[in-house]
């Protein structure tokens, strides 16, 4: 559907011709002759997009603009003034416009691109503002998630990358929210009314994994009583996340290959081909140039997943990130779990900010959840829980996690390996036995 504009002037020659350089792009375009029977459009009908000259006779731009923003708070504002008047437009700025045009225009292509950016980011704005609502209380809104000077280029990044149906891998160390990032640009793409499908690609063995990704038809191995979808076809129309893309076996990356490149599989023990109009996302913690180098990962699979590549930092690199994510959480499991806690002490904040945080933002999530449990008015630096780094803790592990690294290791023996019997059997997430696996070294 196009955009609708009102084009607001009273020199009908200027108006005309402002029209005709819009109506030519596409877009829809109504009329007015003078600030009051703007004023009377804007109340009757939607716009995207006003632009309106300044100097009017019976309702000047900046009137017309500060009466119809009370009802039409949405619609964008460009405001057209004579090269002698700019602090006319910048009053207008001042109460709401996204930008202005002297007059005369040097050329049309001048109003054209003023247009597109207003729009543009009008709709950059409008799906942001409904992210918070679609990924749902369990993820920080994006005004949280891009906290931190360090991820304003990330931010930037996913706006531009968002729109379009190219490959995107994103990396960077456990615990950053490559997920959550994926997830954001899953639903401000044109895709987001379809599924966003996540595959967790190391938490599988590579004959489960090849069910997983590509379905199986019934007989196809011991136990296929039934023919299913794989996740690929469960994703059609949406996107399809491949965490941990970095862990999967080379057969796997061989039929991953050949995906990326025709949208086209099998079925594990079929003969008919499939198609799927899928967007791909992957994420890893690993350098996937590294292991391309080690004769662990395809080099052609690897160019086809970068095509647009993300890095996530490490919260280490976002200190100015680090109490307002603190606070957020704050919040967020003071209201999940009833408490009233009136925020942190000094001492906690010290703590917070000088803290070397390895596990990342998920880190922080899991000390503050725990905190909220632990205090009664204020978090202070003993709910928290935190060493200070040091020598000794650099060299010496503390006992609570030489422990917790010891039960897993005798969990994952007991059950052969298995982690998603072990992750049942310590009576945790496999996601969660999955990250210690690799936190430890097992």
């Amino acid at each position: 559907m196009p955009k609708s504009i009102l084009l607001v002037d009273d020199d009908d020659l200027m108006r005309s011709f402002l029209s005709t350089v819009l109506g030519a792009e596409g877009y829809a375009v109504e009329e007015a002759r003078g600030g009051r029977q703007g004023l009377e459009k804007l109340l009757k009908e939607d716009f995207d997009l006003v632009v309106t000259d300044l100097r009017m006779p019976d309702l000047s731009g900046l009137e017309l603009l500060v009466a119809a923003k009370k009802e039409r708070p949405q619609v964008r504002w460009i405001v057209v003034t004579a090269f002698g008047s700019i602090g006319s437009a910048v009053e207008a700025m001042k109460a709401g416009a996204s930008d202005y045009l002297t007059k005369p225009l040097k050329e049309p292509e001048e109003l054209r691109r003023v247009v597109r950016r207003v729009l543009r980011e009008a709709d950059a704005e409008t799906r942001i503002s409904l992210l918070a609502e679609e990924l749902g209380r369990q993820y920080p809104p994006p005004e949280v998630l891009f906290l931190g000077e360090a991820m304003e280029s990330v931010r930037k990044l996913v706006e531009q990358v968002a729109p379009t149906t190219a490959t995107v891998l994103v990396t960077g160390p456990s615990g950053t929210g490559k997920e959550l990032v994926s997830r954001t640009i899953h639903v401000l793409s044109p895709r987001r009314e379809g599924p966003f499908v996540a595959v967790h690609c190391a938490a599988l063995s590579e004959s489960v994994l090849e069910s997983e990704l590509f379905g199986h038809e019934r007989g196809a191995f011991t136990g296929a009583v039934a023919t299913r979808k794989g996740r690929f076809e469960l994703a059609d129309g949406g996107t399809i996340f491949l965490d941990e893309i970095g862990d999967v076996s080379p057969a796997v990356q061989v039929r991953l290959l050949r995906v990326l490149q025709e949208r086209r599989f099998e079925r594990v023990g079929g003969t008919r081909t499939l198609a799927v109009d899928v967007r791909v996302i992957a994420a890893t913690n690993r350098d996937l140039m590294a292991e391309v180098s080690a004769g662990r990962f395809r080099e052609d699979l690897f160019y086809r997943l970068n095509v647009f590549p993300i890095l996530l930092p490490p919260l280490a690199d976002r200190r100015d990130a680090i109490l307002p994510l603190a606070e957020y959480f704050l919040k967020r499991y003071a209201a999940a779990f009833g408490r009233k806690i009136a925020g942190y002490t000094t001492a906690a904040r010290t703590g917070l900010e000088s803290y070397p945080w390895p596990g990342n933002v998920r880190e922080l999530q899991n000390v503050i959840e725990r905190a909220v449990i632990l205090a009664h008015d204020k978090v202070d630096a003993a709910h928290l829980n935190l060493s200070a780094p040091s020598e000794t803790a650099v060299s010496s592990e503390p006992l609570l996690r030489t422990n917790e690294r010891e039960t897993i290791r005798k969990a994952l023996a007991e059950v052969a390996g298995n982690r998603t019997q072990a992750a049942r059997l310590l009576g945790i997430s496999l996601r969660t036995l999955q990250y210690r696996i690799k936190e430890y070294g097992l």
